[in-house]
């Protein structure tokens, strides 16, 4: 009756278990919705922008300017994780193409500083010695502009002061509801190269947001008051909307991790209390047959 007994509370703590699976499903399904939503619209205005870019890059007074120029310091990565788990693999992946990165240029830690957005990166290069210069947690489903401008402010006055010669944006990109992608971006310097691959990895594959194609020729545009005082301001918020969509990608690919994890997760403990239930009718079973038959034993034992 012990082993029924323990089988029984087996069986009431995977129901449990479940019910609160399916609740983070069911929550993580509403702000996935959200999230994708703001996300496929925020493309377009980011393959337009990043469009713009890439045609003034090609000019001569584009590529004086510092900002699509080459130069000598550390390299910057801006990491984007989650604050949270239970979103499967999502957040080891993103630290792993970070982790990629930094191979494939051969930097050493001293070489390194990290602006982490999200707890669970943070924690990570933190704990291997890395210089985690700023750090931000708990980034609102809504993506606050006022928090990620702190953040290119923050980059952009590295790169100012001449700490920094190269910036490396990682995050997750979105391209269904199970399937996210861990990608990596060049922030700083800015080049006609990346730039075109970053605004044809934008839009999905299909779909009505799938149109997300550059002209190569480079149009003639008229500067006025003058080309410097423009790319000053153009260029630092378009690298603000890189950052921007790179969250907003982030936050649609980790709400839908999330509800995929979930949703796996209440299968299985659907499928463990099928198995429990089933082993302990067989031990219920069994111990009745047992019972059974020592009473039909004494029985015969008595005449």
């Amino acid at each position: 009756m012990a082993g029924l007994k323990n089988i029984k509370l087996k069986i009431s703590s995977v129901g449990k278990t479940r019910k609160v699976t399916r609740a983070m499903e069911a929550v993580s399904a509403v702000k996935m919705r959200k999230t994708q939503e703001r996300a496929l619209l925020g493309r377009p205005y980011a393959t337009a922008a990043i469009s713009i870019l890439h045609s003034l890059a090609g000019g001569i007074d584009a590529a004086n300017h510092p900002l699509m120029q080459k130069r000598d310091g550390k390299a910057a990565l801006i990491v984007i994780t989650s604050d949270k788990g239970l979103a499967g693999s999502l957040n080891s992946n993103v630290l792993r193409a970070a982790e990629e990165v930094i191979k494939e240029h051969h930097l050493n830690k001293n070489e390194i500083v990290i602006y982490a957005i999200g707890r669970r990166g943070a924690d990570y290069f933190a704990n291997r010695g890395y210089d985690v210069r700023e750090r931000h947690e708990n980034v609102a489903d809504d993506v606050p502009v006022a928090e990620l401008r702190t953040a290119t402010d923050a980059i952009l006055a590295w790169h100012n002061a001449g700490e920094i010669g190269r910036c490396y944006i990682v995050y997750t990109n979105f391209l269904s509801t199970f399937e996210q992608k861990p990608i990596v971006r060049r922030v700083i310097p800015l080049a006609p190269v990346a730039l075109k691959e970053m605004v044809e990895g934008i839009p999905p594959v299909k779909g009505k947001y799938s149109n997300g194609k550059i002209i190569d020729k480079t149009p003639i545009y008229t500067i006025e008051p003058n080309a410097e005082e423009v790319f000053n301001v153009l260029l630092p918020d378009l690298i603000h909307i890189i950052v921007f969509h790179a969250l907003l990608e982030a936050k649609a690919s980790e709400h839908s991790a999330r509800m995929v994890a979930m949703k796996n997760a209440t299968d299985k403990a659907r499928d463990v209390g099928k198995m429990l239930t089933l082993k302990y009718n067989k031990a219920r079973q069994a111990a009745i047959t047992r019972e059974v038959s020592e009473i039909t034993s004494g029985i015969e034992a008595m005449r």
